[in-house]
């Protein structure tokens, strides 16, 4: 009797197994974005997750929780149940910068998380209020250089991709320009079409839609925008070393079961084939990943190379976040 109950509920155990499967997501899923509503990462996260609920039959319900360049919302998601319930839109800032930004950085970008697709790169922009005296990338380094105490730059807070940008970008020209933090590049931009602020250092998406209403000097890529077409590279504009493109990628925390993280790629995979999303993207100037780096393993891989790549470039600035 006793061998009968165990096969039984052996039997059961195996057929319940993939039902379990099956059944995620049961309920809707939070993708914390670790900034504040209205910026790059922010936007991307509404265009792909919206896609992404349709795919899963549950929504994906966007909580922005902005703060410490990101590292706020990035540590509560590696915190979180491994359930496939709580995941994030992650950046270049909260998953290579931090590491050489932050000496007590509570979590490892490499280590605890579980990679889970690469959404969208995002080409870096340059860009002043509509009434900075510069006309040309060339006038407004020499106006930094010149002034350095006169003028700031605004960024998504220590750490952010727009931060790590603008500190590439005065390195490069050796000139130390203050700062002025926000709690993402949304409320930045709007402070500076306000004229709170002199410039950015942005992604594409942020400046793109904007570009009417601020001189944008150049792109940090090879070749210029098809939407910004106006708008020199750095070669163009004598700065062909200023080279930087961000991007933004989904990660759960790490143990999410692996047919979680499958599912959840699918998902994504099928939002970047969506003829409307890639629409949405190109439009923002977005660089959309291809079949090879939409795996979970490449978005692993390149976390441990943006990691390598930047952490140098971080010390070398003199740079830290406390």
């Amino acid at each position: 009797m006793r061998r009968l109950l165990l096969a039984a509920l052996a039997a059961f155990s195996l057929a319940a197994a993939p039902a379990l499967g099956q059944a995620y997501p049961s309920r809707s899923i939070t993708m914390i974005v670790p900034f504040a509503a209205g910026g790059p990462t922010d936007i991307i996260a509404r265009i792909v997750g919206d896609h992404m609920g349709r795919t899963l039959g549950q929504s994906v319900i966007i909580e922005n929780v902005a703060g410490a360049g990101g590292t706020t919302g990035s540590l509560r998601v590696a915190r979180a149940t491994p359930d496939g319930y709580t995941i994030m839109m992650g950046n270049l800032g909260t998953h290579s910068a931090s590491v050489g930004l932050y000496p007590n950085l509570a979590y490892d970008p490499r280590t605890d998380f579980a990679p889970v697709i690469n959404t969208a790169g995002t080409p870096m922009l340059i860009a002043a209020h509509k009434d900075f005296p510069a006309n040309t990338l060339q006038e407004f380094v020499a106006l930094l250089k010149a002034n350095p105490d006169k003028y700031n730059y605004g960024h998504g807070g220590i750490g952010s991709t727009s931060h790590l940008t603008c500190v590439y970008f005065h390195h490069l020209i050796k000139a130390p320009v203050q700062q002025v933090p926000f709690r993402g590049s949304g409320p930045a931009m709007n402070a500076l079409i306000a004229k709170q602020l002199d410039y950015v250092c942005d992604q594409t998406v942020g400046i793109v839609p904007q570009l009417t209403n601020l001189k944008a000097y150049v792109v940090a890529t090879p070749k210029r925008l098809e939407v910004a077409k106006d708008v020199p590279t750095s070669a163009e504009a004598g700065l062909p070393e200023f080279q930087a493109v961000g991007w933004n990628a989904i990660f759960a925390p790490k143990e999410t079961p692996r047919e979680i993280v499958d599912k959840l790629n699918a998902a994504g995979r099928a939002a970047l084939a969506d003829a409307g999303v890639r629409a949405r993207l190109l439009e923002l100037g977005c660089e959309i990943p291809d079949e090879a780096g939409r795996s979970s393993a490449a978005l692993g891989a390149h976390v441990r190379a943006e990691v390598d790549k930047w952490t140098p470039v971080i010390k070398a600035a003199g740079v830290t976040a406390q």
